[in-house]
């Protein structure tokens, strides 16, 4: 199984990250990405600014991908996440899962985006259009809901 995970600062390339992942396996059937991208948050927002602890964060996510690849048949996966200033329409996180059927890719998707947003130790500031840094974003408890799921 493939896995590949980094925290990094410049955007990505999702054909790119893909085409990577399937290169020359035939026994993939599905890939799901998802792209996490920074909105304007109703016009108000500038960018956002993310923080991470480095090795801590490649490890935790490492450890959660080890936790989708026990939970289900997957055949790779890719974890970008990116720090450091994004401005809204800009993407800050991709997750790819390959398996050979789509179900599997599917669930492992939605359960490591659902664990990123609850256990990866990365923090968001906002950065307003009027020229003031907002407060650090607080968790919200839909995402805690949402990792509940998966217990």
């Amino acid at each position: 199984m493939i896995a590949t995970i980094r925290i990094q600062a410049e955007g990505f390339d999702v054909a790119a990250e893909t085409a990577m992942l399937t290169a020359g396996r035939e026994d993939i059937g599905a890939v799901v990405a998802f792209t996490g991208m920074c909105r304007d948050e109703g016009g108000r927002l500038a960018a956002l600014e993310l923080e991470h602890y480095p090795g801590m964060a490649e490890a935790e996510i490492a450890r959660i991908a080890a936790s989708a690849q026990e939970r289900w048949p997957l055949a790779g996966l890719t974890v970008i996440h990116r720090f450091g200033r994004i401005c809204p329409g800009q993407e800050i996180v991709l997750v790819l899962t390959a398996s050979a059927h789509r179900q599997a890719a599917f669930e492992a998707a939605s359960f490591l985006m659902d664990y990123l947003k609850t256990q990866a130790p990365f923090w968001k500031r906002e950065h307003l259009k009027d020229g003031t840094v907002g407060a650090w974003v607080a968790a919200k408890a839909h995402d805690d809901e949402a990792v509940a799921r998966w217990s």
